[in-house]
């Protein structure tokens, strides 16, 4: 086990939507394949997934063809200097960080991928029974 990647696929809230945990050998656009081919079928509304650069490539055609879906890449300005904060890419990397506050997530500890994933899905469960709770208590019985 040397190493391990998470992809998510959120909503535009930062909300999980799926998540797989794999093999960090395997390329970014390898492994956006796995989360996109799990949720094809149970995801009939969905039209239209940012993501960064990464993805970029032959991807977009094969998101076209197998999910009927548009990857659109959400680039960097090359005459930008510093940090700019991108359109829609923030979003998961939000989610990253809430997940990062996590002590069982900011290190990968888990000896199975599954397990990742299901402590991934645990902390999210955790973070909107708590925003649920206090929207609760503020707006009265």
């Amino acid at each position: 086990m040397n190493g391990r990647k998470r992809h998510l696929l959120v909503d535009t809230m930062g909300l999980v939507l799926k998540v797989i945990v794999h093999a960090a050998n395997i390329q970014d656009r390898d492994g956006a394949k796995l989360v996109l081919a799990k949720i094809v079928a149970c995801m009939p509304r969905l039209k239209l997934i940012w993501a960064d650069g990464g993805y970029a490539g032959q991807l977009i055609e094969w998101v076209k063809s197998a999910c009927g879906w548009i990857l659109e890449i959400v680039k960097r300005s090359d005459d930008v200097t510093g940090f700019v904060v991108l359109p829609r890419r923030w979003v998961v990397e939000r989610t990253f960080a809430w997940l990062g506050r996590y002590r069982r997530l900011s290190k990968d500890y888990e000896y199975l991928t599954e397990t990742s994933e299901v402590m991934i899905h645990v902390a999210m469960i955790h973070l909107m029974v708590r925003r649920l709770s206090r929207a609760r208590l503020t707006s009265g019985p």
